[in-house]
């Protein structure tokens, strides 16, 4: 069961769509991950350095609120096999192509830009998680 958590949730949230605005603000750039993500891949994007910027402070600032506050990792554990989870990541990143961004790119920025595009993508993504959850649990018994 996982723990109810409004105060730090809502923290959380309130502090990705400021940089999410901060981006769009600073860089004019949508703070997708998968986008982001792309332009280190070769050939490196012209704007590589916030994007390693970027995803270097998505990596530590986890890290350095367990150093600091002395807070403990949280576990994690998934009764799927590693094999099942490749697959569904290869899934997922098949979808990011054909859908044009991440849910990310789509539900954070798009939603609050009110684009008709991130808006479909958005509902597509939370009908089929929807969907997968209750086959995996309900029509095939589980995890």
């Amino acid at each position: 069961m996982t723990e109810f958590t409004p105060l730090a949730s809502l923290l959380g949230g309130a502090m990705i769509g400021l940089a999410a605005i901060l981006l769009m603000a600073f860089h004019g750039r949508i703070a997708g991950m998968t986008g982001i993500l792309s332009g280190l891949l070769p050939p490196l994007s012209n704007d590589w350095a916030w994007r390693a910027a970027f995803i270097a402070g998505a990596i530590v600032a986890p890290a350095l609120i367990i150093i600091v506050a002395g807070a403990s990792a949280v576990p994690f554990e998934s009764p799927v096999p590693t094999p099942w989870l490749i697959i569904g990541g290869l899934i997922v990143g098949i979808g990011v192509h054909f859908g044009g961004g991440c849910t990310s790119g789509h539900g954070v920025c798009g939603l609050a830009r009110l684009s008709p595009r991130s808006i479909a993508a958005t509902l597509i993504f939370m009908a089929s998680t929807a969907l997968t959850v209750f086959v995996v649990r309900h029509l095939l018994g589980g995890f």
